[in-house]
C-alpha cells in the first residue's frame, strides 16, 4: 500500500492543492491511475516496460554526452534497429 500524501495547509487552499497535485505527479500516481484504467494484456506490458527502458537509456546517453562535452542539453539521436514479427 503507497504511503499517504500529505501537504500542509496554511490558510489558502488552492497553494495546497496545487502542492498536492505537484507531489501526486512527482510520484507517479497520475501515471499510474492512467496505466491501469484498462486491463493490459502481458505482452502488452512487457512491450511497454521495454520501450520505457529503451527511453531511460536515449536520456541516459544524451546526458553524459552533454555532461563529457560542458553542456547541458546536446541533440543526440540515437537510432536503434527496429525487430519485424518475420523475423
Amino acid at each position: 500500500m503507497p504511503s499517504p500524501i500529505e501537504v500542509e495547509v496554511n490558510g489558502d487552499i488552492e497553494k495546497a492543492f496545487k502542492n498536492l497535485k505537484k507531489k501526486m505527479a512527482f510520484e507517479g500516481v497520475f501515471k499510474e491511475l492512467k496505466r491501469r484504467r484498462y486491463y493490459e494484456k502481458p505482452s502488452e506490458e512487457k512491450k511497454r516496460k521495454k520501450e520505457e527502458a529503451e527511453r531511460r537509456r536515449i536520456k541516459k546517453i544524451r546526458r553524459f554526452a552533454a555532461q563529457s562535452r560542458g553542456r547541458r542539453f546536446v541533440n543526440v539521436r540515437v537510432v536503434t534497429k527496429e525487430r519485424t514479427d518475420e523475423e
